[in-house]
């Protein structure tokens, strides 16, 4: 229960409580959290209680407040609980809430570094058949490891920034001779971002059961995606210009511990993963290499194309954390990873338009009765999620949106 005025089931009631950072006018940027229709201004709240959390809650990121560790995110939140459902607290609490629609938001973190994976056994599965329908579409170790690469935190951006097309170089299979120029075939996909915060020394994993002792919470995560620049260019070492001029994160950080209903257990790995790999499962079936049961929603131009179940993902977060590390590299406060393209087994759940029209072989047709295979200028991608949270409540996720503009 809580005084504030909200439905029984809105998606960003007290059971979740994101957090992100606004400004208001020509104020700095600060850090709230996101309450029914209005964000609290958490700094000036903190202050008013006297509490030191107000100097981390000030700055323009996060990244301060993802310093202090779990226990630091968890008393927070229950001081949030508490501020929010005591009826005690309303007259000092009320003045710090500012409708939403009044604020501007921000990138919430100060992004360190950004290791996007390929998680998805679906996805991989029909990428691999795609471009390899001779072979396997599985390379031999994708069952053995979480598979990424290292990105450009530089170009992670906030929802409702605009992308420019890139220009790059591409090579049809029948072309003599590669031609520079803007993309033709730009893409999206569709996934869950992962913030990271507590910093590590060099050459000291972190072991899979500690992973959540760093996993502070969740955005929705879009990963543009160039895919003729990209095919031209991956052999031999993987993504470059064709993933690295902009990826797009949702303004509010949902907290794993908002998530923590969502847990669910993976579909099944097998063969048996390494043992640092190899979590414990608990009697939820979830244990600490958990899934997590979120409903992703990709809209183009107004009309849903796709709808993409986290669950079905291969690898789980607290894997890829742990993988990420077991050479000895460092996590950094702001550090973020996606968790690659999130596909299923149908066709309307498919996370990419690569995947959704076959490689642009089967068009799909827009709500507007257009045809369509890749991004044209123009075109607005909306990316929206949802989890179920405690007593039945929903847990939401915001949007994540972009809009592609053409090249300069």
């Amino acid at each position: 229960m809580t005084w504030l005025d909200l439905p029984a089931h809105h998606p960003f009631g007290v059971h979740n409580l994101p957090y992100g950072v606004f400004s208001t006018g020509g104020a700095d940027r600060r850090v709230g959290v996101r309450v029914g229709e209005n964000v609290l201004d958490l700094a000036a709240c903190a202050e008013r209680a006297g509490m030191e959390s107000a100097a981390v809650w000030r700055a323009g990121s996060l990244n301060p407040f993802l310093d202090l560790g779990r226990e630091a995110w968890a008393s927070g939140r229950t001081w949030l609980v508490e501020q929010l459902t005591n009826e005690a607290h309303r007259d000092a609490v009320q003045p710090h809430l500012l409708p939403v629609a009044d604020v501007t938001m921000h990138l919430p973190i100060e992004v360190a570094d950004y290791v996007d994976f390929y998680a998805s056994e679906h996805h991989a599965t029909n990428v691999g058949r795609m471009f390899r329908p001779d072979s396997e579409p599985l390379t031999p170790n994708w069952r053995h490891l979480p598979i990424g690469y290292h990105g450009r935190s530089g170009t992670v951006v906030v929802s409702g920034t605009d992308v420019l097309r890139p220009h790059g170089q591409r090579k049809g299979p029948t072309d003599p001779a590669p031609v520079f120029g803007p993309s033709i075939r730009l893409d999206i996909e569709a996934e869950l971002g992962f913030v990271v915060g507590g910093g590590t020394r060099l050459g000291e994993p972190v072991a899979l059961a500690d992973a959540d002792d760093h996993l502070f919470g969740v955005v929705l995560l879009n990963d543009w995606s160039a895919r003729d620049l990209q095919a031209w260019e991956y052999v031999p070492l993987g993504p470059f210009l064709g993933k690295s001029f902009a990826t797009s994160i949702s303004p509010w950080v949902v907290t794993t511990d908002a998530l923590r209903t969502a847990r669910v257990a993976l579909p099944g790995q097998d063969p048996e993963p390494l043992p640092y790999l190899r979590g414990e499962v608990t009697a939820d079936g979830a244990g600490t290499a958990y899934g997590l049961d979120v409903h992703v929603e990709v809209d183009w131009n107004g009309t849903v194309v796709s709808r993409p179940e986290f669950r079905e993902m291969y690898w789980s977060p607290a894997q890829m954390l742990a993988h990420m590390t077991v050479n000895g590299a460092t996590l950094r406060s702001g550090d973020l990873f996606g968790s690659g393209t999130i596909s299923g087994p149908a066709d309307d759940t498919r996370g990419c338009f690569l995947e959704l029209t076959w490689s642009g072989a089967q068009p799909l047709t827009l709500g507007d009765g257009s045809r369509r295979t890749f991004l044209e200028d123009g075109d607005t991608i909306t990316l929206t999620a949802t989890a179920p949270g405690l007593d039945g409540s929903v847990i939401g996720f915001g949007e994540c949106v972009g809009t592609v503009r053409p090249p300069r």
